[in-house]
């Protein structure tokens, strides 16, 4: 049977998870905001002497990739790498809105609804600040209705898909768009978060069909720029100084 380790980091949940076959045999989570850098590797080594599993005995890695937080995907990604270098192993590499998504089908979230012939989309959001969000349209078949994309929500937005179908949103991104996105058929979904117990059925496919990322060269999706800032101290002063990622 194969054995995966799985890292997802992308928000502010750090979950780590083992899985031997087709079930996850380990898993250890937190909720806590910006912890990753400290937790990461330890809820790692509490798996694998839980396991009694080394890396070397691992198949691989799969990673979420994003998009999501500059600092969670940062520690998640070279984590990954580091321990896929040790082990001679692949990397796995999975998008966080398909983790999101997978939370909501594998636990048979999805509503009942009087329109039972309208055709349902999942929308998977991640908070980008402000009224921005990471997010992308799938059906129930985890097939791509739209690219991922970076939007700023308002009263307007997904009226079009909205006439034809039933959104589901669901996701931290999610939370500041119910007030908004006023329409019979966009339902909301709450206590929905990336968590790599979530990764493994897509994980399989990609180990399968032998679908790995370039250990070496591979990034994370940040999929836009983030906003470089100079301390207001030395701006007042004269000093650039050195630019900050906004996370």
């Amino acid at each position: 049977m194969k054995r995966l380790l799985h890292i997802e980091t992308a928000t502010r949940v750090c979950s780590v998870s083992i899985s031997e076959g087709e079930q996850i045999i380990a898993i250890k989570e937190s909720h806590e905001a910006n912890i990753h850098s400290k937790k990461l590797g330890l809820f790692i080594e509490e798996l694998l002497n839980k396991t009694r599993f080394s890396i070397q005995q691992l198949d691989g890695i799969s990673v979420s990739i994003g998009p999501g937080s500059y600092t969670g995907l940062r520690i998640g990604v070279s984590t990954a790498k580091g321990l896929a270098y040790g082990g001679d192993i692949p990397v796995i590499a999975l998008e966080t809105l398909n983790i999101l998504a997978m939370h909501v089908l594998e636990e048979n979230k999805i509503p009942e609804h009087s329109d039972i012939d309208l055709p349902v989309m999942l929308c998977p959001m991640i908070d980008a600040r402000r009224m921005e969000v990471y997010c992308k349209l799938l059906n129930t078949k985890m097939l791509e209705c739209s690219k991922v994309e970076a939007k700023i929500i308002n009263q307007n937005s997904f009226m079009t898909e909205l006439a034809n179908n039933r959104l589901i949103f669901f996701g931290d991104g999610s939370e500041k768009c119910r007030e908004i996105i006023d329409h019979h058929n966009a339902l909301f979904l709450t206590g929905i978060f990336p968590s790599s117990r979530y990764m493994l059925e897509m994980a399989l496919k990609k180990l399968a069909s032998k679908d790995f990322v370039d250990t070496a060269y591979f990034e994370p999706f940040y999929l836009k720029d983030f906003i470089a800032t100079v301390p207001r101290n030395k701006v007042l002063s004269g000093k650039s100084g050195k630019q900050q990622r906004r996370d």
